[in-house]
């Protein structure tokens, strides 16, 4: 069997997206989403409907049923700006994959087993179809962290980090837990906002907003320290950071 007739697939499609069809090798990244709508029925028809000028390639129901709503070699419009590393305009070198959530303005909660392990089976296919490197499975709020929270710190990073479909630190959780609230020194957060534009991150020069800093190292911390999200950058933050650029 191949590893797309083992995902639970329904062809529905959107016309939400642009021609003409962009070529394969152009796909270099998997950007995972929240609906961040109530109701699943009514997040399904907005990524149908041409007024609101959204759409994604793949939808997850709560039943773990995976809807393509857009076909991979079309760029559907889900990631919006963004940036990660040199590339900008990531709707371009995408496949945008949003997951039944009401996210963090309707009831955040965690994503249900069904939901994660047909994610799970759906990022294998398109990994091995568009030869997608780990580093570049990321959520919406990598990429736009000024605008977006999603996935949220309620995704499981660590367990598709373990699977290598992302990546993940290495580190003991337990142990580097003691170093959190430690401050650091001016020069230690050079280091750690260095380390994150070696991961990916955007610049906070680029962040058009009063608190930028602080919006740069919430996103970092919403994916990998999901337990304490407070922009603080602490020594925690910056072993995990050096464990990632490794």
């Amino acid at each position: 069997m191949s590893l797309k007739k083992g995902l639970n697939l329904t062809n529905y499609y959107s016309i939400n997206f642009d021609i003409p069809k962009r070529n394969k090798k152009l796909i270099k990244f998997i950007i995972i989403h929240y609906t961040g709508m109530k109701d699943e029925v009514k997040a399904i028809k907005r990524l149908r409907d041409y007024k609101s000028k959204v759409s994604a390639h793949y939808f997850i129901k709560n039943s773990g049923e995976i809807i393509n709503l857009v076909p991979d070699l079309y760029q559907a419009w889900h990631a919006g700006k963004s940036n990660w590393k040199k590339v900008t305009s990531i709707n371009k070198y995408s496949i945008g994959i949003e997951i039944n959530n009401p996210g963090h303005s309707y009831g955040y909660k965690k994503f249900s087993y069904k939901q994660i392990s047909s994610l799970m089976k759906l990022l294998r296919y398109l990994i091995k179809k568009y030869n997608i490197k780990k580093q570049n499975i990321l959520g919406h709020s990598d990429i736009s962290p000024d605008r977006k929270k999603d996935p949220g710190e309620k995704f499981p990073w660590k367990i598709l980090g373990k699977k290598k479909l992302c990546i993940w630190h290495n580190l003991n959780q337990k142990k580097i837990k003691k170093y959190r609230n430690f401050k650091l020194e001016n020069y230690e957060k050079k280091i750690f906002f260095n380390n994150l534009y070696k991961i990916g991150y955007c610049k906070i020069s680029t962040i058009n907003h009063l608190n930028s800093e602080t919006i740069l190292v919430k996103a970092f911390q919403r994916k990998f320290r999901q337990d304490l999200i407070n922009g603080k950058i602490d020594q925690e933050c910056l072993l995990i950071s050096k464990n990632l650029i490794k």
